[in-house]
């Protein structure tokens, strides 16, 4: 069992909440990410669950056991720091080998798993190099073996893939996936970039100021977000959320490019929300209010689309390379069973069963 759970956990540097009053369970053979803007809390979370830091409230247990005040070496967790920590005096195989070696593996041991996780890297050939003669994503991959290359409950990475290339950093975090699922070990992941959290992650949290605003698989955090916050952190181009206005018929948004009617609203709805993706842009008939064409970007697969309706821009996601002009006048149509309302606060609100205006 490598399952890591904190009770009401708070953590304060000086005036500052980096972690507040925090409830949550991350299951055994989990591959979890925590997800968020900078100073979110996120890197604060796995200095807790390391040991490297004492919350000031609350509980930490893993596999059931309080270890709050037991000390980083008797937890038998293994991190990838941000600044991935290697030896600098030494090669790039001796900081892999270090942690079993202090551990006093087998000779034999400790060359078989070398081998092994120098395969699933690609760090063989560089293996000889200190760590001055590495390049960025290569330290980083040499930081990630260092942690693979033991057999802890659990692995924590703090932003692990970030220093690599595009091409590299997708196959990496494919690869880690992969490593995760045959080791059958709990993997704690944190990073900014919301593609990383979405493919990788089993569950995921969204932080916000040290706060927890959701839990969820990757699908429900996208199809379902709590809030508005969390509606606006997943997907590229972000999710569009308007202001919206209500006549007795009928709502609108956009300038009255969108217009809904209340029978498909929720109680209390003043903002809505509309991914990219769900926007229709259609030919201008003539009827309704039109929006115009502010700008087209084509890129390949599909094309992103920039609208003026209103004080707000807008962002359509069509696929392929549509025939839309610049400048050119456009209608906007929403279905109202793939949108989402907010309430002036912020928070989700869910259409009641039958409707409700």
């Amino acid at each position: 069992m490598s399952e890591i759970a904190f009770r009401n956990v708070t953590k304060r540097y000086g005036a500052t909440l980096a972690a507040d009053d925090l409830t949550f369970t991350i299951r055994d053979n989990e591959f979890f990410c925590f997800f968020g803007p900078p100073l979110a809390g996120k890197t604060t979370i796995l200095r807790l669950i390391l040991g490297l830091e004492t919350p000031d409230a609350g509980e930490i247990l893993i596999d059931g056991r309080p270890v709050t005040h037991v000390p980083p070496a008797q937890r038998n967790v293994a991190m990838v720091f941000q600044n991935l920590a290697l030896f600098p005096h030494m090669t790039a195989e001796e900081n892999v080998r270090f942690p079993l070696v202090e551990r006093r593996e087998r000779p034999e041991v400790i060359a078989a798993r070398l081998r092994d996780v120098a395969a699933k890297l690609h760090i063989g050939h560089i293996l000889h190099k200190p760590p001055a003669q590495l390049s960025g994503g290569e330290r980083q991959r040499v930081a990630i073996a260092r942690a693979l290359v033991r057999d802890p409950v659990a692995y924590l990475m703090d932003d692990p893939i970030s220093a690599l290339d595009a091409r590299l950093r997708e196959e990496t975090r494919v690869e880690l996936k992969r490593i995760q699922r045959e080791a059958g070990r709990t993997l704690v992941y944190v990073t900014h970039d919301q593609e990383e959290a979405m493919s990788v992650a089993d569950r995921m949290a969204i932080l916000e100021n040290g706060r927890i605003r959701q839990i969820g698989t990757p699908s429900e955090v996208y199809d379902r977000p709590a809030s508005a916050y969390v509606a606006r952190l997943l997907g590229a181009p972000m999710m569009n959320i308007l202001p919206m206005t209500r006549t007795p018929q009928e709502a609108e948004a956009a300038g009255g490019a969108i217009r809904l009617p209340l029978l498909d609203l929720p109680s209390g709805a003043a903002q809505i929300g509309v991914r990219p993706e769900n926007l229709r842009v259609l030919p201008w008939q003539g009827d309704g209010t039109p929006s115009r064409v502010a700008d087209v970007e084509p890129l390949g697969g599909y094309t992103v689309v920039t609208l003026d309706a209103g004080a707000v821009p807008l962002r359509a996601l069509l696929r392929g390379q549509p025939d839309i002009r610049i400048d050119s006048r456009v209608a906007l149509r929403v279905d109202p069973g793939r949108a989402h309302f907010f309430g002036e606060s912020g928070e989700a609100l869910r259409l009641a069963p039958g409707g409700s205006a």
